[in-house]
């Protein structure tokens, strides 16, 4: 059952209560399609916390931009891939989600929303509810009424508005968390953190070289949409296919 959706932040984006409780993190090792990096699949207790319900947009990361000069986000490799023109962003493009951001840019954004980045585990039990869904669906497998992937740029045609695919929501509402764009978290990566992080709300490595990256893109192949799935990045890598979503620490309703 969707959650009930609240603003919390300068933003004004809408975000859903996640409430506490244990979840399934990870892949069991008889899996065959999951990455060596998932293993094994534990119970995992986080505390209550908030999360965007959509992609950041390029709306709003243009307020973001107004209000302290940030640099616009473009494809430091190819001027094609970028969408926005000069310091603004074309009004067909601006309910949907930024890219071209590195780690700095979003944790640069949410800290001036008044967020933060989720953490891995945070995105991971979005995705996945209480109840370990292989998709943040349920366990029926992708279809392109519920994601946005598998599909082609064509001078920024690939991406979707955000919200563009409801049926693919999470168990609390949450949308996109597969498809349109990759999404950065806070985490550093480490390919045996699933085997030795805490049990209780794991913040990650406290270092490392490249940042976690969740979700899926728009050129994503339909195995990359499982909700276990891991990526890492260069925390200052900027492309296409990756953006984010915010969080804040809440506490459940009495």
């Amino acid at each position: 059952m969707a959650g009930n959706t609240t603003v919390m932040g300068k933003d004004g984006a809408p975000m859903v209560l996640i409430p506490a409780g244990e979840f399934l993190m990870g892949t069991p090792i008889s899996n065959r399609d999951g990455g060596r990096d998932e293993y094994p699949q534990r119970r995992i207790m986080l505390d209550a916390f908030a999360l965007d319900v959509y992609e950041v947009t390029n709306a709003r990361y243009l307020m973001f931009i107004k209000a302290t000069e940030h640099r616009v986000p473009e494809n430091p490799r190819n001027a094609a891939l970028t969408v926005w023109k000069e310091s603004t962003v074309p009004e067909a493009f601006k309910d949907h989600p930024v890219m071209n951001v590195d780690w700095y840019d979003a944790t640069g954004y949410c800290a001036w929303a008044g967020k933060r980045l989720p953490t891995e585990a945070e995105w991971e039990r979005a995705a996945r509810g209480p109840n370990g869904r292989r998709f943040p669906w349920g366990d029926t497998e992708p279809t392109r009424i519920l994601a946005n992937y598998l599909n082609q740029w064509r001078n920024g045609a690939g991406l979707e508005p955000v919200g563009s695919h409801p049926q693919g929501a999470s168990a609390e509402g949450v949308q996109d968390l597969q498809g349109n764009v990759w999404e950065w978290v806070a985490d550093w990566y480490d390919p045996h953190y699933y085997e030795n992080g805490p049990i209780r709300n794991p913040q990650g490595p406290s270092e490392g070289t490249r940042k976690v990256i969740r979700g899926s893109g728009w050129e994503s192949e339909a195995p990359l949409l499982r909700s276990a799935h891991r990526l890492s990045s260069d925390p200052k890598n900027r492309n296409h296919s990756l953006g984010f979503r915010c969080a804040m620490d809440a506490t459940p309703a009495p």
